[in-house]
């Protein structure tokens, strides 16, 4: 049984144990799940969403140091997507055994299901750049993630493919994953993959906050349905 952890994966780490399969980036800007501009804002997340962005714009954002830029730039439009029962929580802790490997790491964030003060369903897994002379691109960091989190899922309703978001940040810059995982109990699982383009939280802040209530929207758009 192969371990790793979630923090230094590499993107030959990965081949080793799944099937990736990235999009091209061709058109990536035009997927359907991140086209959520009808989506109706109300009076105070407009308001909200107006005091974070004059407030980002008093600050050089570079300078700050992860915990600082998470506080200030990163958790507010999490919490703005919360609906109900789906919260967003930081440093939760995720763990995934596969049939030939295993998984373990801190998502800087999550944005899911939250039953009696514990995570039961990840919607959306949150990587959050670091700084300094040893960090390493969060790309692969987060497709572990997104395959502990579609794990988890799993193992709650096991339906195939296991459909999972993401999204890193480099300070205000975010960018989305759309990920899906298949044939989780095989020796060597599928992973899928699409990339948003690149948005700037200074001057986007409302598309991202789109994009993060479209994706929560789904979800509760499925239970109701199966209710």
């Amino acid at each position: 049984m192969t371990k790793f952890t979630l923090s230094s994966l590499s993107k030959a780490d990965l081949q080793r144990v799944v099937h990736l399969r990235e999009s091209s980036g061709k058109g990536n800007r035009y997927y359907n799940w991140t086209q959520f501009d009808n989506l109706p804002l109300t009076q105070k997340e407009q308001q909200r969403l107006q005091y974070l962005q004059e407030d980002l714009l008093t600050h050089k954002l570079l300078w700050f140091n992860e915990a600082t830029l998470w506080s200030l730039a990163i958790y507010p439009l999490l919490l703005l997507a919360e609906h109900d029962d789906i919260q967003v929580w930081a440093e939760v802790p995720l763990h995934a055994q596969y049939s030939q490997f295993e998984m373990d790491g801190v998502a800087d964030g999550i944005l899911g299901k939250i039953v009696t003060g514990s995570l039961e369903t990840p919607y959306l897994v949150v990587v959050e750049t670091k700084r300094g002379v040893e960090a390493q691109t969060p790309l692969f960091q987060l497709y572990g993630q997104l395959l502990a989190a579609a794990n988890l899922n799993w193992q709650n309703q096991p339906s195939s493919p296991q459909e999972i978001f993401g999204c890193y940040t480099v300070a205000d810059i975010w960018t989305f994953v759309r990920a899906e995982v298949e044939d989780i109990e095989s020796d060597m699982p599928t992973l899928r993959v699409e990339h948003s383009r690149e948005y700037t939280e200074k001057s986007e802040a409302e598309k991202i906050l789109k994009i993060l209530k479209g994706i929560v929207s789904q979800y509760v758009d499925t239970v109701l349905k199966a209710e």
